[in-house]
């Protein structure tokens, strides 16, 4: 085998020049593989952090709620989460692979801002959560990816009346001034009929002080928002929410309509003075590879106790971020067909020429005893060494350009994220990804040779002689 090495070698170097052109259009396959294949990997790395800081990686909700409840969720709220909750995080399988878990209560109702002459109101969708347990959510980076978001103290545990708005929301209710929100226009002025301004404002103040909550009549350096839902039961509830700053979603339609606000907050507003509930109690783990075995236990653990609860992980949840992965990793088959293609052809090209120069050699090597599987064998290493060279070349530039584009301090603005983050290219980080580079190319180069060498081994030895 070494012999037949040394000789492939030789050959290769015989024609210099048809093997450079050869072995550079598989370094460009490698490369381009290579390079798409880590920004695909930074993508897939972005995606999945962005999706389990906002979601967590697991949430545990009423049976029922994923399907029907996000029109009504007091009607699928959880009975004595915090039992449940206590049961999740004592379980010797899941505790140790918690990293946060807590409750969250989802509502939906109708925004108002009545302040400084404005009349605007809007329908939302809020989530009522615990500021804590959301910040510690929002520093999970288990792939490094550099999203990590500090806390800035906006919201709090011990303030019940602070909330978020979407930046679309705030535009909206004419919050983007008293915000200080950059690219932000003012509403537009609306007529309104002399005395009607300060009506629903004062509607809305008398139902808020009716049910005990605190009333937009507070003092506070925050913009403030009348917050109308419908309790468990059917009736209109009021509170009022300072709000303490605004958020981009990174969705149009989420960001018209989000607001988040302290769980308290949420519950009196949805529960009133009933029994307070929570829609969802959210899992977040330290790694995401524990998922599987994770929601298996979360599952015995339910049926065990006989609750009526279901659950569901970040890729139910998150729709759009399953359509991205699967767009991505369509493209990166589609690029990695396309330089497979272009590898094969321009080996079989090359081996066939190699081929046909050298057919009185091998009718010499034939009649001095070689036999077919050893022609066939010199052909196909040839074609394996180009392979396996012009795929080592095509790695090593992915890697050098991929640390020149890291190092360059680009920012963009990802699939779902709503601010900048650096543009990267994940090779270094992802040796699985290198190695399938340099293996498929490397395959693709051998297979290629084999058609021109399973001709050459063919060749009658008489005819070879005699070929001019």
């Amino acid at each position: 085998m070494s012999l037949l090495l040394k000789t492939a070698a030789r050959n290769i170097l015989r024609n210099s020049r048809r093997s450079f052109m050869t072995g550079s259009a598989v370094a460009a396959g490698a490369l381009a593989m290579t390079l798409f294949g880590g920004f695909v990997s930074y993508i897939f790395a972005g995606l999945e952090t962005s999706n389990v800081q906002r979601v967590g990686h697991l949430s545990v909700f009423r049976s029922g709620y994923f399907l029907f409840g996000s029109g009504n969720p007091a009607a699928y709220g959880i009975d004595d989460y915090r039992r449940v909750m206590d049961l999740i995080a004592q379980d010797p399988v899941i505790g140790p692979r918690l990293s946060v878990i807590t409750p969250t209560q989802s509502l939906v109702g109708i925004a108002g801002n009545f302040s400084g002459g404005n009349q605007a109101s809007k329908t939302f969708f809020g989530v009522g959560l615990i500021p804590s347990a959301r910040d510690r959510m929002l520093q999970w980076d288990e792939r490094h990816t550099g999203q990590v978001h500090r806390p800035d103290g906006r919201l709090s545990d011990d303030d019940q009346s602070r909330g978020l708005v979407g930046v679309g929301l705030a535009r909206i209710l004419a919050l983007c001034g008293p915000l200080h929100i950059r690219d932000c226009p003012p509403a537009p002025a609306r007529g309104s009929e002399p005395g009607d301004a300060t009506k629903p404002r004062e509607d809305l103040v008398r139902l808020a002080e009716l049910d005990g909550a605190p009333s937009s009549e507070t003092k506070s350096v925050s913009p403030r928002l009348e917050i109308l839902s419908a309790t468990a039961g059917g009736a209109p509830n009021v509170v009022s929410l300072a709000v303490a700053g605004a958020e981009a979603q990174g969705v149009r339609e989420l960001d018209d309509n989000f607001i988040a606000m302290h769980l308290g907050l949420a519950q009196q507003l949805v529960y009133g003075r009933g029994e307070h509930k929570a829609t969802a109690i959210v899992l977040q783990l330290h790694r995401s590879e524990d998922m599987a075995v994770v929601r298996t236990r979360l599952e015995r653990l339910i049926a065990d106790d006989h609750l009526d609860l279901e659950v569901r992980d970040v890729r139910d949840l998150s729709p759009f971020y399953v359509q991205v992965v699967a767009m991505f990793g369509a493209i990166f088959i589609f690029i990695s067909l396309v330089m497979g293609v272009i590898v094969l052809f321009a080996v079989v090209n090359t081996m066939t020429m190699n081929v046909m120069e050298r057919t009185n050699e091998i009718g010499t090597i034939r009649a001095m005893g070689v036999r077919r599987g050893g022609v066939r064998m010199q052909f196909i290493l040839e074609g394996a060494l180009i392979g396996a060279l012009g795929a080592i070349v095509g790695v090593i530039l992915a890697v050098a350009i991929a640390a020149l584009v890291n190092g360059a301090g680009w920012t963009w603005i990802p699939p779902g994220n709503s601010s900048p983050t650096a543009f990267k290219v994940n090779v270094l980080g992802n040796p699985m990804l290198i190695a399938s580079a340099w293996a498929v190319l490397t395959l693709v180069a051998t297979a290629a040779a084999l058609i021109p060498a399973n001709r050459a081994a063919r060749l009658s030895v008489v005819d070879a002689l005699r070929h001019v």
